[in-house]
């Protein structure tokens, strides 16, 4: 049984993909089959997806050159979804190249300073519409940081509670708010000029 909400907003999403390119950038160990991401781009055949030839070793330099690789061909202004270091990546590149990303979401990004990614983080908003995703009980970034990065970064703030790291072991396999998530920053980098 497909909800309404749902199907309403994957067609929103398939239309939106005749303007943007979706683009998803894992974290660590590249999101496996069950994770959120996986479902999303099984579902939905509008995804590109970053590809590194290790996903052990996380590094946010390495992440961002294939993410670059990824959207050099592109035509249309990319829409990232990123994953904790994938989110990181994502929040990094959307700063450095505005004229290739439309816009972002950064969902249970990981703490810099975790992964010795301080010095590549902007310290300044991102320069295109985004959302931050967060927890309460995230192992890798406490709530009192992601708020603060949402603030840094000019990024609408979205509070999911008690929700962990936002993957499968929080819960998260198919999640259809981060679909609508998805949907309401679409329509901000639509009315973006």
């Amino acid at each position: 049984m497909n909800d309404p909400t749902h199907v309403k907003t994957q067609e929103a999403l398939r239309a939106a993909a005749q303007r943007f390119d979706f683009v998803l950038v894992p974290g660590r160990f590249n999101s496996g089959v069950h994770h959120w991401q996986s479902i999303w781009e099984q579902e939905l055949p509008i995804w590109k997806r970053v590809t590194q030839s290790n996903w052990n070793d996380p590094d946010t330099y390495r992440l961002r050159g294939s993410l670059r690789r990824l959207l050099a061909p592109c035509t249309r202004p990319a829409l990232l979804v990123g994953h904790s270091l994938g989110a990181l990546a994502s929040g990094c590149l959307a700063a450095e190249l505005p004229a290739k990303v439309a816009g972002v979401m950064l969902v249970a990004p990981a703490e810099p300073a975790r992964f010795h990614a301080e010095d590549d983080v902007p310290t300044i908003a991102l320069g295109v519409p985004s959302v931050l995703v967060a927890s309460h009980t995230d192992p890798f970034m406490s709530f009192e940081r992601a708020e603060y990065w949402a603030s840094v970064w000019g990024s609408e703030l979205v509070d999911l509670g008690e929700a962990g790291h936002i993957n499968v072991d929080s819960g998260f396999g198919q999640w259809n708010f981060g679909l609508e998530v998805l949907c309401r920053l679409v329509q901000c980098c639509t009315a973006t000029p």
